[in-house]
């Protein structure tokens, strides 16, 4: 097999990787698993990522914007609260590695789960923030919702859900997209 050209090592990495975390879990994928799947050597692996969990990190966040993408497709420019979270769980329902990261399943996320820090939460709820300004802004979200409070009760609801898992015993897709989608259905009181 050619080795990938320069441009496209980085995504050859994040594929391969993709692929063996989501078959065997982050704990049991090896940097040297993933060069090989890749067809790269283990060295070029190392001049794009610093570590395995540099690998994963990257992983999820290129899940992040595949589901954002896919999100944005579908509501086009009638966005809305409740469609937004209407379109992310069947976004999130059809993405294993996405589920796998709200579920905090560790039979794919491994011990990487318990490593990430609190940031990864607070980044996703500036953004949150931000995104229902905007929906002020343009009429969709009632006058009368502070975005900050209704931010944090989303986000709150979020990592509720992720913790759920731990808390109240295993959660599968099917019940998480169920409590997302009751989310987006108490959201829409919300809405204009």
């Amino acid at each position: 097999m050619p080795r990938p050209r320069l441009d496209d090592r980085r995504t050859a990495i994040l594929d391969a990787a993709e692929q063996l975390v989501l078959e065997h879990g982050f704990d049991a994928t090896s940097v040297a698993a993933v060069a090989s799947h890749a067809g790269i050597g283990k060295g070029a692996v190392y001049l794009e990522f610093d570590s395995k969990a540099d690998i994963l990190d990257a992983l999820l966040q290129r899940a992040t914007a595949r589901m954002q993408a896919r999100v944005d497709a579908e509501l086009g420019d009638d966005v809305s609260l409740s469609g937004a979270y209407r379109c992310a769980v069947r976004a999130l329902h059809d993405d294993r590695l996405m589920t796998a990261a709200l579920l905090d399943d560790r039979g794919i996320l491994g011990s990487h789960v318990s490593a990430v820090t609190v940031g990864r939460y607070r980044t996703r709820h500036l953004l949150v923030i931000e995104w229902l300004v905007q929906l002020q802004d343009q009429g969709r979200l009632r006058a009368d919702i502070d975005p900050e409070h209704l931010a944090l009760a989303l986000s709150s609801a979020t990592i509720g859900l992720l913790s759920a898992n731990a808390l109240l015993g295993p959660l599968d897709a099917e019940q998480l997209e169920g409590a997302l989608a009751a989310l987006a259905t108490m959201v829409s009181a919300f809405e204009v």
